[in-house]
């Protein structure tokens, strides 16, 4: 890490962002904030949870359903889990889903339906970790915590000229975004930050010359923005593979069952299928399908990224009378119901690949 000649100055930052900032549908501007209009943590949290590895662009639609769904914290509390999960469907990471939930019972159940206003009672909740936490309490109630996101990252590592690979940076990122952080407009001053990562400060081409922070960045005077921040060489990701059977009724109904609870996509819907299996041995077949008829396996498999592994899914599809009933563990969604289930992306590309536009909302 290299000192600046001209250290960064927190207040020419919030200075670009009371002229900048981004009208975002769970944000209050810094004029409003101001007038002394405060931010309602619900909706700072809720954005929050929603945006942890996910795109502004994606959110925003998902965060307004949401909001005109259930514009409280107890109005989701009192929702069934099921709807919950089928109206996040397609945002990924599900386990954010199931904490969401979990996190709303308990600030209903254990704090009379109001959020904790630190860093430290806001950690207490079920999925809500050290960024999630500092986030909140910066944002909803100008607590000083040092936030610390991707966009952060960036602009610091190029700042301060960071030379540790990310992840091992990140304590140091920390630490310096905890000196940084003024005791007043915290929140205003986190998201200032994350404005310029996510608008200036971008991956690719940074528009260096638009930047409050511009005479200070050691990577800026170097000409070596886009080297930082410095990332540790990628791992291939395991591959895993198995079969999805997407069994079709004449009236176009198409059979689901709900995964466990617990692991991977818990709780989420599926069609049914095999294991996963460690590997590239696509040999599960008809063998493993949830019921006996004519499997026709699809020629092209699908394949889908996780986190952590490649899973290549062989699919095969069968056409059943629309008598056929359901095994005890499944049930038949009928083609107006099938684009409201809470199906993850892997289950919509299984059951597109057999079934094209099956998994569209109709307009």
């Amino acid at each position: 890490m290299i000192q600046p000649v001209s250290p960064p100055r927190p207040a020419d930052l919030l200075a670009w962002y009371d002229r900048h900032a981004r009208r975002l549908p769970w944000r209050t501007p810094p004029a409003e904030r101001r007038a002394g209009v405060k931010p309602d943590p619900y909706r700072v949290w809720l954005s929050e949870i929603m945006l942890q590895q996910t795109n502004v662009t994606t959110v925003k639609p998902y965060f307004e359903a949401f909001l005109a769904r259930w514009p409280t914290v107890a109005d989701l509390a009192a929702a069934p889990t099921e709807d919950v999960m089928k109206a996040w469907a397609g945002l990924g990471y599900y386990s954010r889903a199931r904490n969401l939930k979990a996190c709303a019972d308990a600030v209903v159940r254990e704090h009379g339906g109001r959020f904790p206003e630190s860093a430290a009672g806001l950690r207490e909740l079920p999925g809500i970790g050290a960024y999630t936490s500092a986030a909140i309490a910066a944002i909803a109630h100008d607590e000083p915590a040092a936030v610390v996101d991707g966009n952060v990252e960036r602009v610091l590592s190029r700042v301060f000229a960071i030379e540790t690979p990310l992840p091992a940076a990140k304590k140091e990122i920390g630490a310096l975004q905890a000196q940084l952080t003024p005791e007043k407009r915290a929140g205003d001053y986190a998201q200032a930050i994350m404005d310029l990562g996510a608008t200036l400060c971008t991956p690719k081409r940074p528009a260096c010359s638009l930047c409050p922070w511009e005479t200070g960045c050691v990577a800026h005077a170097r000409g070596t923005e886009e080297l930082y921040p410095r990332k540790a060489a990628k791992t291939d990701r395991p591959e895993r593979a198995g079969a999805a059977f997407v069994a079709i009724r004449a009236d176009g109904a198409i059979l689901l069952r709900k995964r466990p609870e617990r692991g991977l996509l818990g709780g989420m819907t599926e069609v049914p299928g095999s294991d996963w299996i460690q590997g590239l041995e696509r040999s599960q077949g008809p063998e493993a399908a949830p019921l006996d008829a004519d499997w026709q396996r699809v020629a092209v498999p699908v394949i889908h990224v996780f986190t952590h592994f490649r899973l290549t899914l062989d699919i095969w599809h069968a056409r059943l009378p629309d008598t056929h009933p359901a095994p005890d563990d499944s049930w038949w969604a009928s083609a107006a119901e099938l684009p409201h289930e809470a199906l993850p992306s892997v289950m919509k590309k299984a059951i597109e690949a057999a079934a094209p536009g099956a998994t569209r909302k109709r307009k």
